[in-house]
């Protein structure tokens, strides 16, 4: 929703609060728009849900630079949790086995989830018990680093799970 200023200000009274933070009280915004012109500002309204609405008489576009350099930040200290891809096989050798969970294990350590998936192929559809089995020891391999989100689900020839960072666990910076 878009900071409705000077004229698109549309309402019967509001509160207004002047550039040095001053309260100027209760009015109509015909004779608030007056001042901030005075002044040489602009009319903002801050806080529309209020009753009545609050207004503030302001410079608008260093307001809207400040608003928008704010969000900048905000974003830049974001970090989008990627859903990284694990593949096994039901003949799953012991080795490969450790080596991937490793792998597991660092990434949600890095605060990713993780989607560990077991590709079927020909006559090893008939078995997804040996799939689901791998997967629930490999949740319980990973008790304390990471928990499922999802329940073994089978789709078409593959059976996935979903796994993340248990809730409290530290996580690594940097790599």
């Amino acid at each position: 929703m878009r900071t409705r200023t000077n004229e698109r200000i549309r309402v019967r009274e509001i509160r207004v609060i002047d550039d040095a933070g001053e309260q100027l009280g209760i009015m109509s915004p015909h004779q608030a728009l007056a001042i901030a012109r005075e002044q040489g500002l602009d009319l903002v309204e801050i806080s529309p849900t209020a009753t009545p609405p609050v207004c503030r008489i302001m410079d608008y576009g260093r307001y809207h630079y400040q608003e928008q350099k704010r969000s900048r930040e905000a974003r830049k200290n974001q970090k989008a949790i990627e859903l990284k891809e694990i593949k096994f096989r039901p003949k799953v050798d012991e080795h490969d086995y450790n080596f991937k969970k490793r792998h597991i294990e660092r990434i949600v350590g890095e605060g990713d989830k993780v989607k560990a998936t077991i590709f079927f192929r020909g006559r090893e559809m008939a078995h997804p018990d040996i799939g689901r089995r791998i997967l629930e020891r490999l949740v319980e391999d990973l008790e304390g680093i990471a928990i499922a989100e999802t329940r073994p689900s089978k789709q078409g020839n593959q059976m996935h799970i979903i796994l993340s960072a248990v809730a409290g666990s530290k996580k690594r910076q940097g790599g």
